[in-house]
């Protein structure tokens, strides 16, 4: 059996969409992927709504805990680094250890937990980054298989 390839998403915080993208690909191919998160600057706790927009398509991420880039870089081989935020895009290391050319991909994302909006606004967003990341890992990962 086929070693499976690392996943890193990366956003500034790593408390809303990296997460996110974490959990929606451990369940769309978890059996092909290993899925990891960092942030830049992580959060100190995933963000509550992100957990309940993920519950609400049977994805639970409640256990997961924003982690710092350091976590990562040099130390465990990244096959695929997907950025999800404008700030960590012009901001994160270039050169990644063992990163191979055209591995390293830009999907910029609204970032929900920035929203000042009402709770039904910020629900809004949420529930929209969510659907966005699942159809762009079903198209990144379809997109692999051929």
């Amino acid at each position: 059996m086929e070693k499976k390839k690392n996943v890193l998403f990366l956003c500034t915080g790593n408390s809303a969409r990296s997460q996110m993208a974490e959990g929606l690909l451990r369940h769309i191919a978890g059996d092909r992927f290993e899925a990891m998160s960092a942030g830049l600057e992580p959060k100190d706790e995933v963000h509550p709504i992100a957990v309940e927009v993920m519950r609400e398509i049977g994805i639970d991420i409640g256990g997961q805990k924003p982690k710092a880039v350091d976590a990562y870089l040099g130390k465990v081989p990244v096959h695929y680094l997907i950025v999800v935020c404008n700030r960590a895009q012009a901001t994160c290391p270039r050169i990644w250890p063992g990163l191979m050319e055209g591995n390293r991909h830009y999907w910029p994302l609204d970032d929900p937990a920035a929203l000042q909006g009402s709770a039904d606004e910020q629900l809004a967003l949420f529930r929209s980054v969510r659907d966005e990341l699942q159809e762009k890992l079903r198209e990144w990962v379809n997109g692999l298989a051929v």
